[in-house]
């Protein structure tokens, strides 16, 4: 279990910056990793690193589907191509390149698909992507995974450049809450317990991570002991770890950055009912669009905060007693 900071402080670094730097490592030291952006240079960072690289990093221009294909391409010559764009370019405008020149055709691509969920902020609805998980989760032997902190997203890309196939990872651009320790290992289909208990179990992935054990401190002074658990592994998904947790605390509470329909919370479902039977609650986007607003604002508005899991965890310890 790993022992997580109850201060909850904002990295000094951004995400963005963490990705830019990682892929100009990659790329110095492999001459077949190459990265891909929809010109989006300067809101990844990689604007910084170009002239390190020149020869590889490709900027393909408003067109994704394009750039989907172009990655496709690159794979079956050998290379390593790592496509960034935001989460909802990289699945809801190149889902069939994806799905048919990327993974049907059994190529080798690395996505990255960044300002997930509220994130996008200032961006606005047509760039709050809700349903990016659950669309690729439905693709057939791709990695899903949403990062927690910066830790978690150097470790990933450097774990996905060795390995073949599809691989989606969801971030958010800026300073993410400090997590992990810098040695840190993170294994496809193994979450992480950040705080255990025996009253309730808060399964969480990206920035609700943090909210889950602020809503742990909280529910702490009522009593109730949670158990928190950082399920950044979509799919591969942890179902020994969420059945062992279900049997323990026989209450399930998940929360994401995403739509409740397709995300974290449909996979812990799908891993529940046909493993363990458990009363659970979903703390996520229903039923709505996405829209312009503060950071802050925005989580108040979806219900994505520790007050909104703290409540779901009381409504679900009252079902189980009764």
């Amino acid at each position: 279990m790993i022992t997580a900071s109850k201060n909850y402080e904002l990295e000094s670094v951004e995400m963005r910056q963490v990705y830019a730097n990682t892929l100009m490592e990659m790329a110095k030291a492999n001459p077949q990793v190459i990265g891909l952006e929809a010109d989006l240079m300067s809101a990844i960072s990689t604007n910084k690193i170009i002239k390190e690289i020149p020869n590889q990093l490709i900027n393909t221009g408003i067109m994704e589907a394009n750039m989907m294909g172009v990655a496709a391409g690159l794979s079956l010559t050998g290379r390593i191509p790592f496509v960034h764009t935001f989460g909802q370019f990289a699945t809801r405008r190149a889902f069939d390149q994806l799905f048919i020149s990327g993974a049907y055709a059994k190529t080798n691509i690395k996505i990255l698909g960044s300002d997930s969920g509220v994130t996008a902020e200032h961006n606005g609805g047509t760039h709050m992507a809700f349903e990016d998980l659950g669309l690729v989760r439905l693709i057939p032997n791709c990695h899903v995974y949403e990062v927690s902190d910066s830790t978690m997203l150097r470790y990933l890309l450097q774990k996905v450049e060795k390995e073949h196939g599809i691989h989606y990872i969801r971030t958010i651009r800026k300073n993410a809450v400090k997590l992990y320790p810098e040695n840190e290992v993170f294994e496809a289909g193994k979450g992480k317990v950040l705080r255990d208990g025996e009253d309730v179990t808060i399964i969480a992935s990206g920035i609700m991570v943090a909210e889950a054990l602020k809503a742990a401190d909280i529910l702490q002074q009522q009593g109730i002991k949670a158990a928190v658990i950082d399920m950044f592994t979509i799919k591969p998904i942890d179902k020994a770890l969420i059945v062992k947790y279900a049997q323990k605390t026989k209450a399930i509470v998940t929360a994401e950055n995403h739509n409740v329909i397709g995300g974290l919370g449909s996979a812990v479902a799908e891993v529940l009912s046909e493993h363990c039977p458990t009363p659970m609650k979903r703390i996520g986007v229903k039923e709505q669009f996405g829209q312009v607003g503060k950071l802050e604002y925005l989580k108040e508005f979806y219900q994505l905060t520790a007050s909104d899991i703290t409540s779901a965890v009381e409504e679900v310890v009252r079902t189980k007693k009764d």
